[in-house]
C-alpha cells in the first residue's frame, strides 16, 4: 500500500504552509507596526503580503488563462512601470484588512487553479521572456520558493517589530534558552574577527 501523498498534494501542504507562516507574522500589529519599513529597502510586514497576493494572482491567473477578476485590486504592469516596488506597501487607501483579505481570496483563486489543472497543465508566463512556457508543477514550485523567501522576510521583520519569533503557530522552532546571553555568545565570537 502507497502511503505516500500525490505530488499535488505535497505541494500544495507545503504551499498553505507557508501561506499561514506569512499571515501569522502580520496577527496582533496594529496599522502602523505593519506598515513601518524595517530595512534600508523599505521591506514592511504589510507589503510582503501585498507582493504575495501580487504573485499568486498573476502566477495562478494570467499565466494559465485564469486572470484575476478584480484586476484593480493588484498593481498593474503600467503601475509597476511607474512605480516598480508599487506591490510591495499598502497605499493610504488600502487597509491592513483589505490586504489581508485580498491575499486570503487570491489563494482560494489560486487553489482552484491548481485543483482544476493537472501539473503538466501549460502555461506562458509572460515576463519570463524566452523560457515563460512553464507547467503548473513548476509554477507551484516557483512560487512555493518565492514566497518561502518572503516568509523568511517576515520572520525577521516580526522579530523587529515586537521580538515575536518562530515557524508557525503550533511549533515555534526556536529553542528554549536565554536568548540574550545566546546574542552575547555571537558577538563576542564575531568581534575575534576583523572587520
Amino acid at each position: 500500500m502507497n502511503t505516500l501523498p500525490d505530488t499535488k498534494q505535497m505541494l500544495l501542504h507545503h504551499l498553505h504552509e507557508v501561506r499561514e507562516s506569512l499571515l501569522w507574522k502580520t496577527e496582533g500589529l496594529s496599522e502602523r507596526e505593519l506598515r513601518m519599513p524595517r530595512t534600508a529597502t523599505g521591506t514592511n510586514l504589510l507589503g510582503l503580503i501585498k507582493h504575495a497576493a501580487s504573485i499568486e494572482s498573476g502566477y495562478f491567473g494570467e499565466v494559465f488563462g485564469r486572470p484575476w477578476p478584480t484586476p484593480e485590486e493588484v498593481p498593474s504592469e503600467a503601475q509597476l512601470d511607474d512605480d516598480p516596488n508599487a506591490d510591495f506597501y499598502a497605499t493610504a487607501e488600502e487597509s491592513a484588512a483589505q490586504i489581508i483579505d485580498l491575499y486570503r481570496r487570491v489563494a482560494v483563486f489560486a487553489d482552484t487553479t491548481i485543483a482544476e489543472l493537472p501539473l503538466d497543465a501549460p502555461g506562458r508566463v509572460p515576463w519570463w521572456g524566452e523560457r515563460g512556457d512553464v507547467t503548473l508543477e513548476r509554477i507551484i514550485v516557483h512560487v512555493i520558493y518565492d514566497l518561502s523567501r518572503h516568509a523568511g522576510h517576515a520572520d525577521i521583520l516580526r522579530e523587529e517589530a515586537d521580538g515575536a519569533v518562530g515557524l508557525i503557530p503550533r511549533a515555534t522552532n526556536i529553542p528554549d534558552i536565554d536568548q540574550g546571553a545566546y546574542v552575547t555568545k555571537l558577538r563576542a565570537l564575531a568581534e575575534r574577527f576583523p572587520g
